[in-house]
């Protein structure tokens, strides 16, 4: 009888053979895919310093045009200067130094300056000027049957005791307290002006205007409102972010300043603002360019058509020439990778010094 071998011992070995090439592969693959993410985490870092660097750089260039001195040495800053975008004088050692793509070592920055002084300081804004907050409800499109309470509810924000405002009720401390989360009123100046949306009244899209506070307000908690939905609120065609700073020297710079937010300024409507801007545009009534004619002082206001001559003296209680504050944003870009740099700068002369500095 001829007895034959089984073959179950080949196949097992095969089978054995096929596991370890499989078991072999994944941990080549898997070697592989983590050296790839080691060798991208430390391109990253190393990308990571360098927009540091790119970021305080722009920074550092923003203060260095605002730094330089004023055309013909009038102290003026207007819209048709270089740190404001505009043309700027062509004479300047500035004028060739680009502020929108600027290349430096592997990458390019971005400079963005706007003057702080353009808006309304809100923690200038006291009981005796109490009008200023309620022209801004005025321009915002605020009920106005909610506006006393809401100017009460901010000058009681700003005030240092826990006393409410004259004919006002649930403007301070003990109303905050019961809300949830609880917080309590500041009794203290504005550090930011996001923290207007903590007073009592003002919605998120009275603060941003509606247009933008979809965007604007993304996964920001509503602490208080007026007994209103969202849906029942009007619309703003702007915000108080649109007029109010918390950073400025208090004054507004009349030739940055935009119209509506001269109208917050008693004797100024939307007629005699336009006006202002016109007569600050030069003949082709466009800013930013060789033809603008800023004012050199407030007293040059007396050539706007309409100016009453009476107020303008007054004026000086409110508006300026000269800007103090400024916010700068840097765009840092090397090849895919990029990064935003904020920066707030005070001027005191020709001495330019930050601060405080922010990334995101």
């Amino acid at each position: 009888m001829r007895v034959h071998s089984s073959p179950a011992p080949q196949g097992i070995a095969l089978i054995i053979v096929m596991i370890a090439i499989v078991s072999l592969g994944i941990l080549a693959g898997n070697f592989a895919y983590s050296m790839k993410v080691e060798t991208t985490l430390a391109r990253n870092a190393n990308r990571d310093a360098d927009l540091e660097w790119l970021g305080r750089s722009g920074i550092e260039l923003a203060k260095y045009v605002l730094a330089q001195p004023s055309p013909g040495g009038i102290q003026v800053d207007a819209l048709n200067q270089k740190w404001a975008g505009g043309t700027g004088d062509t004479n300047s050692m500035v004028a060739e130094i680009p502020l929108d793509h600027y290349e430096l070592g592997p990458g390019v920055i971005s400079v963005k300056i706007r003057d702080l002084d353009r808006k309304f300081n809100i923690n200038s804004v006291t009981p005796a000027n109490r009008e200023i907050l309620a022209q801004a409800l005025i321009l915002i499109g605020a009920d106005a049957s909610e506006s006393s309470q809401i100017i009460n509810a901010v000058l009681d924000w700003m005030d240092p005791d826990n006393a409410t405002q004259m004919g006002s009720s649930d403007t301070e401390s003990e109303y905050y307290e019961q809300l949830n989360p609880p917080y309590r009123a500041k009794n203290g100046p504005f550090d930011d002006i996001t923290e207007m949306m903590l007073v009592k009244g003002i919605t998120p899209a009275m603060f941003y205007g509606s247009s933008r506070v979809g965007v604007m307000s993304h996964g920001s908690v509503r602490r208080d409102r007026l007994s209103r939905t969202q849906d029942e609120e009007p619309i703003y065609p702007v915000g108080f972010v649109d007029l109010f700073t918390t950073l400025s020297s208090g004054l507004v710079n009349i030739n940055t300043a935009s119209p509506t937010v001269m109208q917050l300024i008693p004797e100024v409507d939307e007629t005699l603002a336009q006006a202002i801007v016109t007569a600050r545009a030069g003949l082709d009534g466009v800013e930013g360019n060789e033809d603008d004619m800023p004012f050199r002082s407030i007293q040059e206001l007396g050539r706007v058509p309409g100016m009453p001559p009476v107020v303008i003296n007054q004026f000086a209680r409110y508006f300026t020439t000269r800007s103090t504050t400024f916010e700068v944003h840097v765009t840092a870009s090397i090849s895919s990778f990029r990064r935003e740099f904020t920066a707030v700068l005070r001027r005191d002369g020709n001495r330019v010094v930050t601060l405080f500095t922010y990334w995101r």
